[in-house]
């Protein structure tokens, strides 16, 4: 008896590892051969992480979890009735449980021109192209006759936003504070809506604005990107930026693997489900994490967040071997820790637990780096990550220093190849 689990994030790796804890043979089918943390994808854009950190390679993650088979290939098609699941090599299948958790992809809601000229960051590969596009774009502000000008657009003002934005100031700042930028780059953040972090509450909102607005970011609210095109942007209200780089941070959507099966999207281009995350009309397929529509006990559904990825993949792996065990599948249970997000050097804010006890400033940054140090995958990511932390904070121009080498360093912990992820562009 096996289970087939489609998609290696960290939806689907939860749900892999507590299987194998209870000994059920597992295939976890990924197009790459590593997992990724996506909280951290903004600092590896900003060079105050490196990619290996926050990627770890699925085959070293269950080297020692014989249950497990990892297999790396683009899914073309899945048959949840017969539960298989195609690959560009073979078909896998028919298992006994098929569970989808193929993450998401960055929804550009039609936007003209946004696929093809915009940043979007929701994977590795996304962060390294925007790392090397600002590299690029900084190496030529740093020329001592440079006269040009760098105005990076953010589109969207939830963490994605926020975060990068605070990042892009405090380089950008760092960079002049040492004397290295000789041009001029600044940071637009614009939000359709009247709140930055809307699911935050209304101190959250003020904290952040100002924050964000002392260290030089333009927020514009009531305004969002209408189009994209190579050397500028037009925005809601008819003007236009000059900008070459437009950062997209503006939704996500269910991934492309949705439309190779034959369920029928719902909201967002995800898969609804039942309580007890089963896809309804299938009780042997379920869908996890960012893929699907986990309803929550207001009638709503959650947040696309990573404590809910890892929590439903790992609730769908009891109820998996409930099923084993002839007794009924339970509903999701989701443990609310709250919610956080960065936005600078010892500024950040946190809302800690369902009643949302609000933390601000120097605690909610130290909570953040704790909280996140501690999700990481692997005690070489968890180390490196934490060493990269306090180096830049110890030295303010770390990363700005970085930016415009041709790589963010990491500790070359062994030459052991299965501890690096391939994330050859």
């Amino acid at each position: 008896m096996s289970v087939i689990v489609a998609g290696g994030g960290m939806a689907g790796a939860a749900c892999a590892s507590e299987l194998a804890k209870n000994g059920i043979d597992v295939t976890l089918i990924d197009r790459h051969d590593y997992t990724q943390f996506q909280p951290l994808l903004y600092q590896v854009a900003t060079s105050q992480l490196p990619a290996e950190d926050i990627a770890r390679p699925l085959a070293r993650m269950f080297r020692d979890r014989a249950q497990v088979t990892v297999v790396t290939g683009e899914v073309t098609a899945i048959d949840v009735g017969m539960r298989t699941v195609t690959t560009d090599a073979r078909t896998f299948g028919p298992a006994d449980q098929l569970v989808l958790a193929a993450g998401s992809q960055a929804n550009f809601f039609g936007v003209p021109g946004a696929a093809e000229h915009a940043f979007p960051l929701y994977t590795v590969r996304d962060a390294e192209l925007l790392r090397r596009h600002l590299r690029d774009r900084l190496r030529e502000l740093s020329k001592p006759d440079s006269d040009g000008a760098l105005t990076v657009v953010i589109c969207g003002g939830g963490a994605t936003g926020v975060e990068i934005a605070g990042a892009l100031a405090e380089l950008f700042r760092a960079l002049l504070d040492d004397g290295k930028l000789v041009g001029r780059a600044t940071v637009r953040l614009v939000e359709l809506g009247k709140v930055l972090l809307a699911p935050f509450t209304d101190r959250s909102h003020r904290y952040a604005l100002g924050k964000l607005t002392k260290m030089g970011v333009d927020v514009t609210f009531g305004v969002a990107v209408s189009s994209v095109d190579i050397d500028s942007a037009t925005l809601s209200d008819g003007s236009t930026v000059a900008t070459d780089t437009v950062i997209w941070a503006g939704g996500i959507s269910g991934a492309s693997l949705v439309a190779s099966s034959s369920i029928t999207p719902g909201r967002g281009g995800r898969i609804d489900v039942a309580a007890d995350l089963t896809v309804p009309g299938h009780p042997d397929v379920f869908a996890i994490g960012d893929v699907a529509n986990v309803p929550d006990p207001a009638g709503g559904t959650f947040p696309q967040l990573g404590s809910v990825a890892q929590q439903s993949g790992t609730w769908v792996a009891k109820n998996i071997r409930a099923l084993r065990e002839g007794k009924a599948p339970t509903p999701f249970h989701y443990h609310d820790k709250g919610i956080m997000a960065m936005i600078g050097r010892n500024a950040a804010v946190a809302e800690v637990g369902p009643h949302r006890h609000q933390l601000e400033g120097p605690f909610a940054f130290a909570a953040w780096l704790g909280l996140h140090g501690a999700l990481l995958s692997g005690f070489h990511e968890k180390g490196d990550a934490l060493m990269n932390w306090a180096d830049d904070y110890i030295h303010h121009a770390r990363a700005a220093d970085l930016e415009l080498e041709e790589s963010v360093g990491r500790i070359a912990w062994s030459d052991d190849a299965s501890d690096r992820p391939n994330l050859e562009l």
